[in-house]
């Protein structure tokens, strides 16, 4: 009984470190911060995020992700610095962390910078017994319902950005760091996997209020295909935004058409919400996935220095 668990675990988990990629967030254009270091203080100010997905409801155990971001400018405006703990569920699966930033941006042009960044931190794998359902109860292997394993984290990001254009390339997960359970059994097959994001967008404004923002993004982690979302936003005053997008790849076909809608009030509190409709096989059993963004932008501490620099 006690191999069968282990080599099931194993199992699940070797599918779960090499197939399933880190957690996607059909918002990501409100916090790019989630996805690279490089982001960092690269927005003048220090703002707070909290990204919380409930993925397929109606699934048991499907998957729910809940991440707070913290991040910012130092006070020359030329580093950034920033940090982020999360929590993902998926049924007796759970994988907890927390990663620290730092960046540093170089002026290109007058309306161009780049930024260059890297995190560190680490994860907690968990795998939890009470979860699951046995055929007998009381073996010593699941006595403690609750096994898990340390790891170290590294990432890596560069940033290109202006007032209207953003292009992004990130690599979270470096290092594919193995992931062993138990100490008796070591599986070549179960290590964190390297994965690659490049996203870009650019803002068109349309008279003095108006502006849309096309954006793309492409994720890619071995052995998995190559998934693309393209995704499209109408904003108001830089105020109000409604918007949608559609995710798919190159082997599997259609996988979820996401609508969105956000508002920030007063330029320090920012609420965004998204819904992804199904559009694979799994929308015969699931109703859809719900996201909540929470932002909240604390003073722009690069405009304060600049002011106070005139005053004296």
């Amino acid at each position: 009984m006690k191999k069968t668990i282990i080599l099931f675990s194993l199992l699940v988990l070797g599918v779960v470190a090499f197939a399933q990629q880190l957690p996607h967030y059909s918002q990501y254009l409100l916090n790019l911060y989630s996805l690279n270091p490089a982001v960092s203080g690269t927005e003048g100010h220090f703002d707070a995020k909290s990204n919380n997905r409930y993925q397929w409801v109606g699934i048991t155990d499907a998957p729910r992700t809940y991440l707070f971001s913290l991040q910012g400018p130092l006070k020359n405006g030329k580093m950034g610095v920033g940090g982020l703990v999360y929590t993902d569920i998926a049924g007796a699966f759970r994988r907890t962390g927390i990663n620290f930033s730092y960046a540093y941006h170089v002026q290109l042009t007058s309306s161009l910078k780049l930024s260059v960044g890297v995190c560190a931190g680490i994860q907690q794998h968990a795998l939890d017994y009470s979860k699951s359902v046995f055929d007998q109860n009381g073996d010593p292997a699941v006595d403690n319902n609750i096994a898990s394993v340390l790891l170290p984290d590294l990432g890596a990001g560069i940033y290109l950005f202006s007032d209207k254009l953003f292009v992004s390339i990130s690599s979270p997960q470096v290092y594919p760091f193995k992931i062993q359970y138990f100490e008796d059994y070591v599986s070549t097959q179960s290590k964190l996997a390297n994965h690659i994001y490049l996203a870009g967008g650019y803002k068109i404004p349309l008279g003095e209020s108006f502006a849309i923002q096309p954006a793309a993004m492409f994720k890619y982690v071995s052995p998995t295909p190559l998934q693309v979302e393209g995704t499209l936003r109408a904003i108001y005053r830089d105020q109000v935004w409604l918007g949608g997008s559609y995710r798919t790849d190159f082997i599997y076909g259609s996988d979820a058409i996401a609508l969105m809608a956000g508002y920030t009030f007063q330029d320090n509190l920012t609420l965004g919400y998204s819904y992804d409709l199904i559009t694979s096989g799994l929308k015969n059993y699931s109703t859809g996935t719900h996201e909540l963004m929470i932002g909240i932008r604390f003073q722009n501490r690069l405009a304060k220095a600049a002011s106070q620099a005139s005053i004296e």
